[in-house]
């Protein structure tokens, strides 16, 4: 199993409409995904800042691929998300996992 992260931040302001954004586009995106076994948000608060963990759990990299194309070490990233003010990270993270870990 594979599981892929993802971080960004926006600003404190934009905090409680991110999070209901990032459900409805990453989370829902990835989990309508055949091979996806679970996607998990984590928030934390620095500074004027909300940071967004998102980890996403994958049967394998084909089901990876099938999310994200085959540039898949990039960041899936949406339409509206500049409304929000988001700063990116402009790439993930896959890594080999045995188990789904929630964040």
């Amino acid at each position: 199993m594979i599981v892929r992260t993802w971080h960004g931040c926006v600003p404190l302001k934009h905090a409680e409409g991110f999070a209901r954004h990032l459900e409805k586009t990453g989370v829902k995106h990835s989990e309508s995904i055949p091979g996806n076994k679970g996607a998990y948000v984590r928030r934390e608060t620095q500074g004027g800042w909300e940071h967004f963990f998102l980890a996403t759990y994958w049967q394998d990299l084909q089901s990876v691929k099938a999310f994200a194309g085959e540039n898949y070490h990039v960041a899936v990233t949406y339409p509206d998300d500049e409304e929000f003010e988001l700063l990116s990270d402009p790439y993930v993270f896959q890594h080999e996992v045995g188990a789904v870990t929630p964040l």
